[in-house]
């Protein structure tokens, strides 16, 4: 972020603009509901897998965190996420502690575990909704989902999660402005 005469600064994201920082989602028609609901599916720990470990730069069979949540605008589930987290940064998240916070999960994260998202990766593909995603978001199993894979890093380049979007384009299309 940049401020005219004092510089450049990493944003915060417990400014209520940086919720869509890294969301590059937008409705077909009209701008984006501004009421949109978190809902916080599952929350449970494991031991990183290959695929995990290599992802967030972990040893196999590190703590982890996987928690998935449904993103909803206007009441419509647009978004179904599933997220990797190292266990160690971590410690007590649980679904008891992100049912109660009413921050976004960047913003907790911050606030609570002083872990900054300042960058993300992100890869796109289309996929088909497998059952669970498809009554997650109240699509036809099979419909065609975008897939948002994003690694999200922390000073010092160090990866610090692993978020796996799937998104429902029935009234919603992924928007990045370039240049």
């Amino acid at each position: 972020m940049r401020r005219q005469g004092k510089g450049t600064f990493v944003a915060t994201h417990s400014d209520p603009r940086s919720f869509y920082r890294f969301l590059r989602i937008a409705p077909d028609e009209g701008e984006l509901p501004a009421a949109h609901d978190s809902v916080p599916l599952e929350c449970w720990r494991a031991k990183a897998g290959a695929d995990v470990a290599r992802t967030l730069g972990l040893e196999p069979g590190a703590p982890i965190i996987i928690l998935r949540r449904l993103l909803k605008f206007a009441g419509e589930p647009v978004v179904f996420d599933e997220i990797y987290l190292p266990g160690e940064l971590f410690q007590d998240l649980s679904l008891d502690v992100l049912r109660e916070s009413e921050k976004s999960l960047y913003s907790l994260f911050e606030s609570r575990y002083g872990v900054r998202m300042i960058r993300a990766d992100e890869r796109l593909r289309a996929v088909s909704a497998d059952r669970v995603s498809a009554d997650l978001l109240q699509v036809v199993e099979g419909s065609p989902l975008l897939l948002v894979e994003r690694v999200t890093f922390t000073y010092g380049n160090k990866p610090v999660e692993w978020r796996r979007g799937f998104y429902s384009t029935q009234h919603y299309h992924y928007h990045n402005e370039l240049g």
